[in-house]
């Protein structure tokens, strides 16, 4: 925790606990905080990175963080070249990611990015829709070469006899194994180069907006700002989509929905739906909406551990068991966008009203115009990146880790994401060698196995520990804008973590303050979930409290009346589904899910971004 000096931990003298002893050697050294780097890292504010990394890190999982880290930063200091800001750096501490916005520029550099800036962004403005078009089309295509990268299942015994005759092909399954990594990487890290593209310029037109609106309604609330931006249709939400036809669906076929409605697991639904012609039928419709609408991460997708709706379909079953119930009792289970966007015509015809020049309306008009057009990107490219290319992604990994099981180096499959990526290679090199020179040849597979078991434990014991949510010297106040809003980083939230307030805080808490990030004032039973696969234990009116929500959530978004959350600030995922359903919302809260309790009595309030408990359970 932070020192009396008003400062939190030095980078390069913070201990972890004793069973983390080794953690280092799991990740890049240029992950790592250096002496030959201490002078920079010590000057700069840390903080705990929640939205992309609230957990450990295996090793391989680090590379969507790497990817990231190099492509938002490169939009916003070499291809926007948004003017004050510059890019966002990573380091690890014992298997956790802290990152730091680093300080503006010299102003010349400013002066000589606005030029750029003012050219480049503002042309994406103008032609954000036929620029959405052909960056979808671009990103699906990369998701199929994807798809298509040849890992050879086995190395043979001996090479078929059509990659011989009429003539040789020249490279055989060693070198397709050893290629299918770094395609596979390439691939990701373009993925990620593609994936800001636009997504910087959709926070800055909210930003944009934000700013327009504050000054000329000086005292506007962030729930107001939120509500005028409010109601767009994203991929994000198609899943969800799909899974309400498909309720519908069974409760029109003979027998489907009694299936889907029985507490059994899913395996034993579809062997049951199989039985039948219905169940046949259902099922066809089933697998022509899961690709691709339900390559779905259970979680963020930046964990391997999390699987996804492909690969635990209990997940989309139990959804479609609560709308099916839903359907039963007569209950409407799809979003309803209709009320959302006549509130949000309301809010801006009356703010619109009150602005007295032209100019003024103008900048107002252009500003909202912009945000309407291009706020649909925050979520949508959820869905195809996190999500879909990810989720295809970890198929392609899981299939080269299938080959290491096969010749020795490692126990399962997932004992692949033990070992970064600038180890696989390593790994992928052995095989191949011992596979080239014949029968018999010995590998370290033992030494690698072992590798993996102890860094396995590593993890396990830093799931355990509470690291300190800042490291190095405060700002006096957060100012960088990206910070605040998407991380929910405040000089509150800051002064807070100074005085010892956080994750392990609130037993005696009776008020917790956040972002309004959804407006709307509501009072019920909390339920508070750490772990997806708690959601079906959610019931219908009561207010989730979680750390953070991901897209895979949001059927639950439906049935509750408000959300709380630890993490995220005014374009997190949570606030803006909750303000497409029409659900108040308080994110960036801290510790909520520690001073909260399941059954405690919360009051809700999205428009103050104040959550109180009302009452205690028990």
């Amino acid at each position: 925790m932070a020192d009396d000096k008003g400062r939190f931990p030095d980078p390069h003298e913070f201990k972890v606990p004793p069973e983390l002893e080794g953690w280092e050697e799991m990740y890049p050294t240029h992950h790592l905080f250096s002496e030959d780097r201490a002078d920079w890292e010590k000057a700069q504010f840390w903080y705990a990175d929640k939205i992309h990394a609230p957990e450990p890190l295996p090793p391989l999982d680090l590379i969507f963080q790497e990817a990231w880290q190099i492509s938002l930063s490169q939009y916003t200091t070499r291809v926007f070249c948004i003017p004050p800001a510059q890019g966002i750096a990573q380091r690890l501490v014992g298997c956790y990611l802290y990152i730091c916005a680093i300080a503006p520029p010299p102003d010349e550099i400013i002066g000589e990015k606005a030029g750029h800036f003012e050219k480049r962004v503002f042309y994406v403005f103008e032609h954000y829709d036929e620029l959405w078009d052909k960056w979808l089309i671009k990103f699906k295509a990369l998701g199929e070469e994807m798809r298509a990268v040849n890992v050879p299942s086995e190395l043979p015994k001996y090479v078929a006899d059509d990659k011989v005759f009429p003539a040789p092909t020249g490279y055989y399954e060693s070198y397709d194994l050893i290629e299918s990594f770094d395609k596979l990487v390439n691939q990701m890290f373009k993925g990620w180069q593609y994936h800001f593209e636009m997504l910087n310029l959709t926070y800055l037109a909210y930003l944009m907006f934000a700013d327009v609106s504050r000054k000329l309604f000086p005292g506007i609330s962030e729930s107001a700002i939120g509500k005028m931006v409010a109601g767009a249709y994203v991929s994000m939400f198609r899943p969800e989509e799909e899974l309400c036809r498909l309720a519908r669906l069974a409760m029109s076929s003979d027998g489907v929905a009694a299936v889907l409605g029985a507490n059994k697991p899913a395996a034993d639904k579809i062997a049951e739906l199989q039985k039948s012609d219905a169940g046949k039928n259902w099922l066809a419709e089933y697998d022509k909406s899961s690709d691709p609408w339900f390559y779905v991460s259970n979680g963020s997708g930046w964990y391997n551990h999390e699987g996804s709706w492909l690969t635990d379909p209990d997940i989309p079953y139990s959804y479609l068991k609560g709308y099916v119930d839903r359907l039963q009792k007569g209950e409407t289970i799809e979003r309803s966008l209709d009320g959302i966007e006549k509130e949000r015509d309301e809010v801006v015809a009356e703010y619109r009203k009150m602005i007295q020049t032209d100019d003024d309306r103008k900048a107002f008009d252009d500003a909202y115009n912009t945000i309407r057009t291009i706020y649909r990107y925050a979520e949508d490219h959820l869905f195809w990146v996190e999500h879909w290319f990810h989720t295809i992604w970890y198929k392609k990994i899981r299939e080269i880790g299938s080959v290491l099981v096969a010749n020795g180096m490692i126990n399962d499959v997932n004992d692949i994401f033990m070992f970064n990526r600038y180890e696989i290679p390593q790994l992928l090199t052995e095989v191949a060698t011992a596979w080239a020179l014949g029968v018999d040849i010995p590998t370290r597979g033992e030494q690698y196995k072992a590798k993996a078991a102890k860094r396995r434990k590593i993890l396990e014991a830093a799931a355990e520990w509470n690291p300190t949510p800042a490291l190095g010297v405060p700002p006096e106040e957060v100012a960088e804008p990206f910070t605040i809003m998407l991380w929910g980083i405040t000089t509150d939230k800051v002064k807070e973590w100074l005085k010892g307030v956080d994750a392990t805080s609130g037993a005696d808490v009776s008020e917790i303050k956040g972002f309004a990030s959804s407006a709307g004032v509501v009072e019920g039973p909390a339920r508070v979930l750490k772990m997806l696969k708690d959601i079906t234990k959610l019931q219908p009116g009561e207010v989730l409290v979680c750390p953070s929500t991901n897209p895979s959530w949001a059927p639950v978004f439906t049935n509750i009346k408000a959300a709380v959350t630890d993490i995220g600030g005014l374009t997190s995922h949570a606030a803006i589904v909750c303000r497409e359903y029409g659900v108040p919302s308080v994110t960036g809260c801290g510790y909520a899910t520690a001073a909260i309790k399941t059954g405690d009595i919360v009051k809700v309030d999205g428009d103050s971004g104040v959550v109180t408990i009302v009452k205690r359970a028990g």
